[in-house]
């Protein structure tokens, strides 16, 4: 294969007009998508819980394998594991020492679990590799009707506990003498950070689900310290990431997810740049200031 070859695979918008409409269902999916990974990645990045993300979609990816192997609903084998990763980590790791050693457990038998199921699976190969890469441009109603409705729970949740999430998250001893539940507050959040595990493993697969849940809110988070134009950012991101994915993947005929996450790694990049000549001209104005 030469240069022209791997370009034509990644992109060919031949036809492009005629597909486009075909994936509405798709588009409005990565929209809502988005919006779940840019709020709840705030909390995630608050927490120190980027490695959590990583161990609940091992197990996610093992129960959508098994559902896929016995014949059931994927998603919701995806949203089985998921919940049952959510409730072993909040309830056994409070501590992020424990919770660390907890996902370090479970992430490779959740993994080589979900290896097995697919090593028994004996139908396309497709459906196999989309569970590691994603696979949201087939979507129909029925799918996008269960994500928009898993997506308002997890979006309802957020605003409920928003508040106190941020004291726990920001200030956990002071919010605990202040009478705040944490230990409960934190299996609520490890629910719906499961949840929106789930949902966004459809997008770029369990390999790559930290490039929509991690990557939005580090990048906002790099550019401002005010929590709504940071929550704002982060939303814009992701979005931004998962509807240009679609619409770049349509133009070629690899899965969706090095799309996803090639443009939010860019916009780490340029928000990682713009913070780093922020912070040049302040040391250089304080330096001048104290010549």
């Amino acid at each position: 294969m030469d240069l022209q070859d791997i370009w034509n695979t990644v992109f060919s918008f031949q036809d492009y007009a005629e597909i486009l409409p075909l994936v509405t269902n798709s588009l409005i999916a990565g929209a809502l998508l988005g919006l779940v990974g840019g709020m709840i990645g705030i909390f995630v990045m608050l927490r120190d819980m980027a490695f959590a993300v990583h161990g609940i979609a091992e197990l996610s990816f093992a129960g959508a394998a098994f559902a896929l192997l016995i014949g059931a609903n994927v998603v919701f084998g995806s949203l089985i594991g998921s919940v049952v990763a959510a409730l072993v980590l909040g309830m056994m790791g409070a501590a992020a020492k424990d919770r660390n050693s907890i996902i370090g457990v479970l992430m490779p038998f959740g993994l080589g679990l979900g290896i097995l199921f697919l090593a028994l699976y004996e139908g396309r190969s497709a459906n196999k590799f989309g569970l590691l890469t994603g696979q949201i441009v087939a979507v129909d109603q029925v799918q996008l009707g269960l994500l928009a409705v898993c997506s308002v729970v997890v979006l309802i949740a957020l605003v409920a506990m928003w508040r106190p999430l941020t004291f726990i998250s920001v200030d956990p001893a002071v919010a605990t003498a202040r009478g705040i539940p944490a230990a409960k507050l934190s299996v609520a959040f490890m629910l719906v950070l499961g949840l929106a595990v789930a949902l966004s493993i459809q997008v770029v697969g369990s390999l790559l689900v930290l490039s929509l849940l991690i990557t939005p809110a580090a990048a906002a988070m790099r550019v401002s310290a005010n929590p709504v134009i940071t929550v704002s950012l982060s939303v814009f991101f992701a979005v931004t990431s998962v509807v240009g994915g679609i619409l770049l993947a349509l133009a070629g005929s690899l899965p969706i997810s090095p799309y996803v996450t090639t443009i939010s790694f860019l916009i780490y990049v340029v928000c990682r740049l713009i913070a780093w000549r922020r912070d040049r001209v302040r040391h250089l104005k304080t330096a001048a200031l104290a010549a």
